[in-house]
């Protein structure tokens, strides 16, 4: 489990790839819920905008449940949901999508609507 997680590196352009791929491979995503709710950080770039977290594996999301986030579980997003419900409402909400954030919570922090954008044309490629 170390080695997935150590996986995810300091190249986000990759770690953004294999949250894609492994987003089309699996049918889902995930995200760090507890009983308050999802887990969301302040955006490295602007302290105004919230990031929520997502991963492509729940090693991944797992990983990041300590400290201040012991409280969350990895929880899955169906990708149908998420490129129809979430990414849509995360943009009318002015919520960015941290995607497949390192061990050190870095990675890239990404509009909702060009993931969107970003998966379909993926997607569309690999037909």
């Amino acid at each position: 489990m170390a080695d997935q997680v150590d996986q995810l590196g300091d190249d986000f352009e990759e770690n953004y790839d294999i949250f894609i791929e492994d987003a089309l491979a699996t049918g889902c995503v995930w995200g760090l819920e507890n009983e308050e709710g999802w887990a969301l950080c302040a955006s490295n770039d602007n302290d105004d905008v919230d990031v929520m977290p997502l991963w492509s594996q729940p090693e991944y999301a797992k990983a990041h449940c300590v400290e201040e986030w012991s409280s969350y579980e990895p929880v899955p997003i169906s990708l149908e949901e998420l490129l129809d419900d979430w990414l849509p409402g995360m943009h009318e909400d002015v919520i960015l999508v941290g995607v497949n954030w390192n061990k050190d919570m870095e990675g890239p922090e990404v509009e909702p609507l060009d993931l969107l954008e970003d998966v379909d044309k993926y997607a569309a490629e690999a037909d």
